[in-house]
């Protein structure tokens, strides 16, 4: 699985041009993905309105058709990539529900670093700039630990994992996760965090109380 492009191809003009619906969606798309490589290259505190646009390929006017300001736009591409990432793991670990717990934690964890280093620069964006982007980006990304938690509880539920865990065991877990995987990305390329599979899985079945 793939974010989206930084650049959907050029939309036909004239009287072969792409439906209104079509075209916002396009250019919001472009928006999203561009902001999440400019902020991945430079840094959240030194990116401009400019900078995305130049990046999307579209002009001022059309950003602000979109969005107020920069961290509107960074805002609303965090949360259609906590989206992406959430629908990516739920698929992955609906496929491996009927192998057990173990199977679950093994499937859900390879697919989130799968995607991630897929994808450097929503990796970098969104797991070490989100902290540079001010309370409200730090609320959202508390409200994506708290869905990420939420996603895990169920997907041990239903693959018959131990009864009666608290909610905050979850939290933990994902709190515990985001941590190294965060580390790994600062201190090394994303294209490696594959290499965390094992650790974290240890991780998860030791505060889940998971066993094979």
């Amino acid at each position: 699985m793939r974010m989206r492009p930084a650049a959907d191809p050029p939309l036909p003009r004239g009287r072969h041009a792409a439906p209104r619906e079509v075209v916002w969606e396009s250019q919001r798309g472009r928006l999203l993905s561009a902001m999440a490589e400019v902020v991945a290259s430079k840094g959240y505190g030194t990116v401009a309105v400019r900078d995305v646009i130049a990046r999307a390929g579209v002009s001022r006017k059309t950003f602000y058709e979109h969005f107020d300001n920069k961290e509107e736009c960074f805002l609303a591409a965090y949360d259609a990539g906590v989206a992406s990432m959430l629908e990516a793991i739920g698929d992955a670990i609906r496929a491996a529900a009927p192998d057990g717990p173990l199977a679950v934690a093994r499937a859900g964890t390879a697919r989130y670093l799968d995607t991630l280093a897929a994808n450097p620069a929503f990796a970098r964006t969104f797991l070490v700039e989100v902290t540079a982007a001010g309370p409200a980006a730090l609320e959202r990304r508390a409200r994506a630990h708290e869905r990420f938690a939420a996603l895990l509880a169920t997907s041990a539920r239903a693959a018959g994992g131990p009864a009666g865990t608290p909610s905050w065991v979850f939290r933990a877990c994902v709190g515990a996760i985001n941590e190294l995987v965060t580390d790994h990305v600062m201190a090394r390329d994303a294209a490696t965090l594959p290499d965390l599979l094992d650790p974290l899985v240890e991780i998860e079945t030791a505060l889940l109380a998971v066993r094979p």
